[in-house]
């Protein structure tokens, strides 16, 4: 930054000076309000829980298994949700939620497990 001071940026536009070394770039920081100070942070590493925030994957949750990284082009995220399916979508579509299985968010019915065509009509007959 300006003078050689450290900051980083968040999704919603605040500007934290003189953050943790260890933070980086796609990692998560929880910011105490009241403050404005950074209590906590998840690295954004294998085996923490993640969310897609992009693609057509949005909104699916599960645990990030693999990366993969293209010179010149979009890096590569697989993903296993809760119920063991794989997927993969860009590195840039994801927003760590949890360290471990353990999220810092509530999730929406669902858990955010994607269900096939066939599963979600079967759910839909049984409620209706």
């Amino acid at each position: 930054g300006l003078k050689g001071i450290p900051y980083l940026v968040t999704h919603d536009g605040r500007t934290i000076r003189y953050p943790d070394p260890a933070i980086g770039v796609s990692d998560t920081v929880k910011i105490n309000l009241a403050t404005g100070k950074i209590d906590d942070f998840i690295k954004w590493d294998l085996g923490n829980l993640v969310m897609v925030i992009g693609g057509s994957n949005t909104g699916r949750v599960g645990v990030l298994e693999h990366k993969e990284k293209h010179d010149g082009s979009y890096d590569i995220a697989h993903v296993k949700d809760a119920v063991g399916h794989k997927f993969a979508t860009r590195a840039t579509n994801l927003f760590t939620i949890g360290k471990g299985n353990n999220t810092w968010v509530s999730l929406p019915k669902g858990k955010g497990v994607a269900l096939t065509i066939i599963e979600d009509r079967d759910r839909r007959m049984k409620t209706s």
